[in-house]
C-alpha cells in the first residue's frame, strides 16, 4: 500500500484547512496520502455513516491544479487493461476505474468519444453486458479546452454531430445535479451495499475522484442513497456513479511512488477494465 510518509507533518495542515470536517461527518481516522497546493488525496475510515466500517479514499484535486494538470479519459476498445497500467501507459498522477464494460471481449457497453471520434455506442439493454437506460442517465464531458463538465446524458446523436466535446464518456447513474439529490428508484443496483466508484465536482470546482471499498470485513460499502449523502458532506455540485464493484480503483503515481490507494474486492486483486478517467 502507498507509504503514509506525509502523514505527521500534513494531518495538521488537514484538520486546519478542513475546519469542523472531521466533526460534522464523524469521521474516526483521517489519513493524507499525498498533498500539494492544488491536490489532496487522503483516506477516511468511520463507522458514522452507515453504522458498518467503510474505508473511502478521495482524491480531491482544485480549480488551481487544471493550470497544469489536465483531465483525461483513456480506453481500450478491446483488451482489457488493469487501471494501474492504463495509469502508466498515459503517465497519469491519479487514475480512477471509468464506465461499464463487456466483462468477457471488452470494450464499452456505453457511448464513449475520445478526440471526436465515436469508440462505442450504447449497448441494447437486451444485448449481454449492457445496462438499462435509466442507469446510463449521466455522462462525463471533457471540453476541447480540457475543462471537466458532469452532466445528464443527452441522446447519442447530440454527441456524434457536436464538436465541442474532446471526450465523452456516459454512465450512471447521475446521482447529484447542481447539490440536488437525483432520485434513483429501489433496485438492487441502487438499495444493496458494493464498492462503489464516482466522479464529483464541488462547490469550488473542485474535482473529486472518490473510490469507497467493500465486501469485506474492514468496509461494508454503500448503497447510491448512502452514496449521495456522503457526496453531499463533501460539498458536491455534480456527481456520477462510475462501475463499482471489483472495478473499484484508484490509483496514483507522485513521481516517487506509485500504487493503488484502496482495496479492490475482488479475491484476484486489481479486475481488468475496458477505460478510466485520469489526471495528467
Amino acid at each position: 500500500m502507498y507509504n503514509n510518509r506525509f502523514f505527521v507533518s500534513l494531518l495538521f495542515l488537514f484538520a486546519f484547512s478542513f475546519p469542523g470536517f472531521c466533526q460534522k461527518t464523524g469521521f474516526i481516522k483521517t489519513n493524507i496520502l499525498f498533498h500539494t497546493d492544488s491536490i489532496t488525496i487522503y483516506r477516511l475510515k468511520t463507522d458514522s455513516l452507515t453504522q458498518k466500517k467503510q474505508n473511502i479514499v478521495v482524491a480531491e484535486c482544485k480549480k488551481e491544479a487544471f493550470s497544469q494538470h489536465k483531465i483525461y479519459i483513456a480506453f481500450s476498445d478491446s483488451a482489457l487493461l488493469k487501471t494501474s497500467s492504463f495509469g502508466d501507459d498515459s503517465k497519469a498522477l491519479v487514475a480512477i476505474n471509468g464506465g461499464f464494460f463487456d466483462v468477457e471481449k471488452g470494450g464499452s457497453v456505453a457511448y464513449l468519444e475520445s478526440d471526436g471520434k465515436t469508440i462505442a455506442k450504447t449497448r441494447n439493454p437486451k444485448e449481454k453486458w449492457a445496462k438499462t437506460d435509466s442507469l446510463l442517465n449521466g455522462a462525463v464531458v471533457i471540453d476541447l479546452k480540457g475543462n471537466l463538465k458532469i452532466e445528464r446524458a443527452k441522446p447519442t446523436s447530440f454527441y456524434e454531430q457536436s464538436k465541442k466535446e474532446k471526450a465523452v464518456m456516459v454512465a450512471g447513474p447521475i446521482l447529484l445535479v447542481e447539490g440536488k439529490i437525483i432520485q434513483l428508484g429501489n433496485s438492487d443496483f441502487v438499495k444493496k451495499r458494493h464498492p462503489r466508484s464516482c466522479l464529483c465536482k464541488t462547490g469550488d470546482q473542485s474535482i473529486l475522484f472518490i473510490a469507497i471499498d467493500g465486501r469485506s470485513k474492514d468496509a461494508i460499502g454503500m448503497n447510491l442513497d448512502e452514496l449521495q449523502h456522503f457526496l453531499i458532506k463533501l460539498n458536491c455540485k455534480d456527481a456520477i456513479n462510475l462501475d463499482g464493484g471489483g472495478s473499484t480503483t484508484l490509483w496514483i503515481n507522485d513521481g516517487t511512488e506509485k500504487g493503488i490507494l484502496n482495496h479492490p474486492s475482488d479475491k484476484t486483486g486489481e479486475r481488468p477494465v475496458s477505460n478510466i478517467i485520469y489526471i495528467k
